[in-house]
């Protein structure tokens, strides 16, 4: 068995979160919808956006992020919060619909302490979960292993935007 895991496109997400470089990914994101494609951008709404996570937990992983560049939930507007949610309830139910997953994480970390890569702009992870999604990579290896591509996850999710929502 090979004592290494190569795992080279983890280099950028390593550099985001050790301050080597200086922007803010979700910034450059908000500025050009133009590039929302690429981007793996899936909605934007009137005062923020989803999007896949290039770096995500499991496939699927969204994640819901206002424009404004704000640290913490009480510095957004009622009307950004709002949105803020709506974009991850929207997250939600492409993930149902597109990969029926049998459960969710959701949540905000807030400050590096809590695990936020992106300490200064607060964002919502929606993750999709599968009974039995945890492997002894996990637990061996302490890396994990994601079965799909993030652009196969981006198609499959942005097919179920075109469809109108179950009620």
């Amino acid at each position: 068995m090979a004592d290494t895991l190569w795992a080279p496109w983890r280099l950028d997400y390593i550099k985001s979160v050790t301050g080597q470089t200086a922007e803010c990914f979700l910034c450059d994101l908000a500025q050009h919808p133009e590039n929302d494609a690429a981007n793996f951008v899936i909605r934007r709404s009137p005062f923020g956006m989803l999007l896949m996570n290039r770096y995500p937990y499991v496939n699927g992983h969204l994640l819901a992020a206002p424009y404004r560049h704000t640290p913490d939930l009480p510095e957004l507007s009622a009307e950004e919060r709002a949105d803020l949610f709506e974009l991850a309830i929207l997250g939600q139910q492409l993930l149902t619909r597109a990969m029926n997953p049998q459960g969710f994480n959701i949540g905000i970390n807030i400050g590096r302490c809590a695990g936020a890569g992106v300490p200064g702009h607060v964002h919502t992870h929606i993750v999709p979960r599968w009974n039995g999604d945890v492997n002894f990579m996990s637990v061996v290896g302490q890396v994990r292993v994601i079965p799909q591509a993030v652009e196969e996850a981006y198609r499959q999710i942005m097919q179920q935007l075109e469809k109108p929502p179950k009620r």
